[in-house]
């Protein structure tokens, strides 16, 4: 039998967030169960079939607790892109709440995140006429001549997307033809979108010991068999696919060959990691309406909240309010 739902303003989302390996997972399995919440994963990556070990998937025991959402959902060789992502967690979390339980909107993808918080930025659609052309230009004369263009029209884009993110790179393109404006020109919107009540948790460490998590983590991929998943994706889909533009796993590609000096292939995966890490941190300080938690202290606080409004059909906006500022 299912709860009764209360009439609120907006629907209740829980976003908690943090750089690569700052312990989201922890705190989720620790913290809920599946009577109580289901997730949302906001990871680009973990959308991908067979890419478990190099993107820290969830554990299917951990999934079988806590249903997972938007996990699995798409092989390697697809696009999946930031209004996908919006569009489907939108649709998930409605479902979750319908069914009496809290939607927790969890991973890493800060692009993801921003857009899914503030709003999609109002962009053009796309255009088949142009996306086809830009697609003949990098077939017949590779990728470097279109960088060079986003370079010249759009250096905020062109330093944001990836070389190798081809769908990213031919979209930037097609706005700037369609419209003769760039891309960075559309702005996601400033204000958190109202038709949802968020409370949003970024979970914080000590720089010193979050790095030392990632370099602990990339041993223990190893260890797990990273190198023989990637081999096996590679087999199937080659270098040149979405998911294996991944952290994780481009790192074993050399000139379209698969890598072999699995001790550098290492060391450059943790590097990266902290890296984008850095970034991250960055890019979450400008999510507008954070609590920020220790991630330690966020095990305490969320624990001892969930047990004081749970069932969380009686849960209402004044109680995400009374846990923001219990926190601060």
């Amino acid at each position: 039998m299912s709860l009764p739902i209360p009439q609120i303003k907006s629907l209740p989302v829980l976003v908690l967030f943090g750089p690569t390996a700052s312990g989201k997972t922890d705190v989720i399995r620790q913290v809920f169960t599946s009577s109580q919440a289901e997730v949302v994963s906001a990871d680009s990556m973990q959308v991908y079939r067979g890419m478990d070990i190099g993107t820290a998937k969830p554990s299917p025991r951990l999934q079988a607790l806590i249903p997972h959402h938007l996990i699995d959902i798409l092989e390697p060789d697809q696009e999946f892109n930031v209004g996908d992502f919006v569009r489907l967690a939108d649709a998930a979390v409605k479902d979750i709440w319908s069914r009496g339980k809290l939607p927790v909107v969890s991973g890493g993808t800060g692009f993801y995140l921003k857009n899914f918080i503030q709003g999609l930025p109002l962009t053009p659609p796309s255009d088949a006429d142009i996306r086809a052309q830009l697609k003949a230009e990098l077939r017949a004369s590779g990728i470097e001549p279109l960088i060079r263009e986003l370079r010249a029209r759009d250096a905020v884009s062109a330093e944001r997307i990836h070389p190798n993110d081809s769908y990213r790179l031919l979209r930037a393109l097609e706005v700037l033809r369609l419209t003769n404006k760039p891309l960075s020109s559309f702005s996601t919107p400033k204000k958190i979108r109202d038709d949802f009540d968020f409370l949003l948790i970024d979970l914080e460490r000590p720089r010193d010991e979050l790095y030392a998590r990632i370099d602990a983590r990339c041993a223990q991929m190893f260890k797990d068999g990273l190198a023989e998943e990637v081999r096996g994706l590679f087999g199937k889909y080659g270098a040149d696919v979405p998911g294996m533009r991944a952290i994780g796993y481009r790192e074993f590609f050399q000139n379209g060959q698969f890598r072999s000096d699995f001790g550098e292939v290492e060391a450059l995966i943790a590097r990266n990691s902290r890296r984008y890490a850095k970034r991250q941190i960055t890019f979450f300080a400008s999510i507008p309406g954070v609590t920020r938690l220790n991630a330690d202290d966020t095990l305490r606080v969320l624990d001892d909240f969930i047990r004081g409004v749970a069932p969380f059909g009686c849960l209402n906006t004044s109680q995400w309010v009374s846990l923001e500022r219990w926190t601060r």
